[in-house]
């Protein structure tokens, strides 16, 4: 039974994808990035539990990346649409499912595409985990940004026009020339060369692990400090960090 255990918290993951997706098409954001935070936990605890119980698979392998694709692809790509409605439509709870949108959106067959480029994220999600699948080499760290870690860039967005109450970051978020370059540079990040550590702890000694300690306690106070504005603040920290571990390692 012990096999089926890490499986059936990837299948939980896909649960999470699922709802998430669907709060995500009714615009209520919030609660579709509640349950992608949610799944993504779930994606954290399904390869550990495999780790543990020993019961690594190539089906767990393909799961996860399935489960990914919803939570961390699908439901991202629709948060993006949104907020490229929304930018076009003047601020926020302008949907897919308003009146307002149907209006713009839905008349005879004529569809606005701008909003659809949101679903780049997706396509490059979907890519990204492919090439994960067969990739050898991302074991103790990842080629290109890990597709949970841009779901929750993505995700931040509307958290950060519902939170901050900001209005010079409102009007970036909505403005959809910001949007678009999210959009590519999302899409450029998930697939680009850049290695980036994995926060995979083999043992608990700091010097072996002092990237990683380090960048968990920056994002703790970044977290305390700057609500989910700290969110595309840790991307960029992980990022930065990873470049300047590179450098170290071939000096």
């Amino acid at each position: 039974m012990k096999r089926h255990i890490p499986n059936l918290i990837t299948l939980m993951n896909v649960f999470c994808g699922s709802v998430a997706t669907v709060f995500a098409v009714l615009n209520q954001l919030e609660l579709a990035a509640f349950f992608v935070f949610l799944g993504i936990i779930f994606d954290f605890f399904d390869g550990m539990a495999a780790r543990i119980l020993n019961v690594k698979s190539e089906l767990g392998l393909q799961l996860d990346s399935l489960a990914d694709v919803i939570t961390s692809g699908l439901v991202p790509g629709i948060v993006m649409f949104q907020l490229l409605a929304m930018s076009m439509n003047g601020g926020w709870n302008v949907s897919l499912s308003s009146q307002a949108a149907h209006d713009t959106f839905w008349v005879g067959l004529k569809v606005a595409p701008l909003p659809f480029l949101g679903f780049v994220i997706t396509l490059a999600s979907a890519y990204r985990l492919a090439k994960f699948n067969i990739d050898e080499n991302q074991t103790s760290s990842f080629i290109g940004l890990p597709t949970p870690a841009n779901a929750l860039l993505i995700l931040s967005l509307p958290l950060i026009l519902l939170y901050q109450n900001n209005d010079i970051l409102n009007g970036i978020i909505l403005n959809q020339w910001f949007l678009i370059g999210m959009t590519i540079l999302s899409a450029y990040l998930l697939n680009s060369k850049i290695e980036l550590f994995a926060l995979k702890f083999k043992n608990w000694n700091f010097k072996d692990n002092s990237q990683r300690y380090i960048f968990l306690i920056v994002s703790l106070v970044l977290l305390l400090t700057m609500k989910y504005l700290a969110i595309p603040a840790i991307i960029v920290f992980y990022i930065l960090s990873s470049a300047v571990g590179n450098v170290s390692k071939k000096a």
